[in-house]
């Protein structure tokens, strides 16, 4: 079986399971199942149906091809991306499932009966979830154009053809078991290729060698060990090292397709519950595309020869025997690094089934991410504008999707982690002020939470076009590409001193509503 072929069979395994999965006996029959699951997810299933969710195109493809780039500058997305889900943990799982809410705008209204504020609060989860499924396009047409030869169009549309039934069947309640099976899926994807290359090297490397293992370097000379480097330049610096975590690690808290999936937990506690064993699973699945991001640094540069001078990237490439860099392996995307590894180290049949088997894991990273964003879009649609009916979900369903697949056509593809990383600073500057402070201050004002949802919206939104227009290697241009580090701080800082020095008074309903979010269950019911 050629490769094109054993990807095509290997996608349209995973594709055709997942919507089986959805269709073939989970049908929602009540507007409640489509929302929240009827709000009895067990936590071991709900934490296996985030990290589907959560680990996105950046995720398993985009870690990966960061090492091949970066060298051990890459850890801090792995890191930061699991480290949001401390904040997650600390301060929103447990309050926000309390609050009772089914998306964020109703959690807004709940907090100031507000309908100014619940429809900026739709319009931002709207914004956030469109600009976070065009990433998921884009890697889907990689995966297909890297692998298969396929045109870069073909990618997208089977993204859309799966995930529009997946969703439209039964909501987040046949979505909940579709991702929790594609969390397994992804991780199997990476454990597989993984055991095998190091087996293979090792196996090549005591044996007396082949070309391959004769012709790789030291690991010393390929692995970066300097985890913080100290120049402001245009590769990645502290400032970008430092403004990155920070937007993986706040970012995750504004993330609509995320905070919906709280609501689906029985009560508070299963909330945390299902987090703490959620830090767990990312854990484990986060080990892999390191591991493998290594050996691709170490191998392709090898394995493809002919390479090409490398985009500077701050001193973080390494020199290849052949005369290329590890973050220029092939002349491709970093991305694809992921994709190619496999053919790189086996011969015939056996890189074909593995690549395979990678590119079956990739779609599974599209289409758990695509429809947990598109069930959250679809709910606030819903909710906004048809009366939260099911058939308003349906057709909010077939919005969520429609617009991102026209802007994916037209947009060129970045690094998927870069891009992720935008939405990530986007939605933490916008949403961040509102959940975090919304939850722990009594003293948050409306019209507080406005200014600081428009300024982290603006601002960062501004920051990212006018960096992208100087492009990254322009002195300074760092500053406006990653604005987390001072972008969040100042939508927060607004949030408080519009609040504190504004002439709106909190809410009286404040002190009510603060109870409701912490006290357990348990006690709200004793107290009644």
């Amino acid at each position: 079986m050629s490769s094109p072929s054993a990807v095509l069979l290997a996608v349209a395994l995973v594709c055709v399971f997942s919507v089986a999965i959805s269709v073939g006996g989970l049908r929602s029959r009540t507007t409640s199942d489509f929302y929240v699951a009827s709000r009895r997810v067990p936590p071991w299933m709900n934490a296996s149906a985030i990290a589907g969710d959560y680990l996105s195109a950046a995720s398993f493809l985009g870690v990966a091809g960061l090492i091949v780039a970066y060298g051990a500058q890459g850890l801090w997305f792995p890191v930061g991306y699991t480290a949001g889900f401390f904040t997650l943990l600390l301060f929103v799982a447990a309050p926000l499932r309390r609050s009772g809410a089914y998306t964020l705008p109703d959690f807004a209204t709940l907090r100031f009966r507000s309908a100014q504020l619940r429809r900026l609060t739709a319009l931002i989860v709207i914004m956030t979830g469109w600009l976070y499924v065009v990433p998921q396009l884009h890697g889907a047409s990689l995966t297909l154009s890297t692998t298969a030869g396929m045109p870069g169009w073909v990618g997208p549309l089977v993204v859309v053809l799966v995930v529009l039934p997946t969703v439209l069947a039964g909501g987040m309640r046949s979505v909940t078991v579709a991702q929790a099976v594609q969390y397994w899926m992804k991780l199997c994807a990476l454990l597989i290729p993984c055991v095998f290359i190091l087996i293979r090297l090792q196996r090549d490397a005591s044996t007396g060698g082949s070309p391959l293992t004769d012709a790789l370097p030291p690991l010393g000379d390929v692995w970066e060990t300097g985890l913080l480097p100290q120049a402001l330049d245009g590769g990645a610096g502290l400032y970008q090292t430092a403004s990155l975590a920070l937007a993986l690690m706040m970012g995750t808290v504004g993330l609509p397709h995320v905070l919906v999936r709280f609501s689906t937990n029985p009560d508070g506690a299963a909330a945390r519950r299902t987090t703490l064993l959620l830090l767990s699973l990312l854990s484990m699945f986060y080990l892999l595309p390191v591991i493998l991001g290594v050996l691709a640094r170490l191998v392709l540069p090898v394995a493809e020869g002919g390479l090409g001078p490398a985009a500077d990237d701050g001193g973080a490439a390494t020199p290849a025997p052949s005369g290329g860099t590890a973050a220029d392996v092939g002349g491709g995307a970093a991305d694809a690094a992921l994709l190619r590894l496999p053919a790189a180290v086996f011969e015939g049949a056996a890189g074909d089934v593995l690549v395979a088997v990678v590119a079956g894991g990739a779609f599974a990273a599209f289409l758990s991410t695509c429809s947990g964003l598109v069930v959250s879009i679809a709910g606030v649609v819903s909710q906004e504008f048809f009366s939260g009916t099911v058939r308003g979900f349906r057709l909010g369903a077939v919005a969520a999707v429609g617009l991102p697949l026209l802007v994916g056509a037209v947009t060129s593809q970045v690094a998927l982690a870069g891009a992720v990383a935008m939405v990530f600073t986007f939605t933490a500057s916008a949403l961040g002020p509102l959940i975090l402070l919304g939850i722990w201050w009594r003293g948050l004002t409306e019209a507080g939470a406005i200014a600081g949802m428009v300024s982290g919206a603006v601002v960062s939104s501004l920051s990212l076009v006018i960096g992208l227009g100087l492009g990254e290697h322009t002195a300074g241009a760092q500053v406006f590409l990653y604005p987390a580090l001072w972008c969040i701080p100042l939508s927060f800082l607004l949030t408080v001193a519009v609040s504190r020095f504004g002439r709106q008074s909190p809410p009286h309903s404040a002190e009510a509503v603060l109870a409701r979010l912490h006290l357990p269950e348990a006690a709200q019911a004793l107290s009644r």
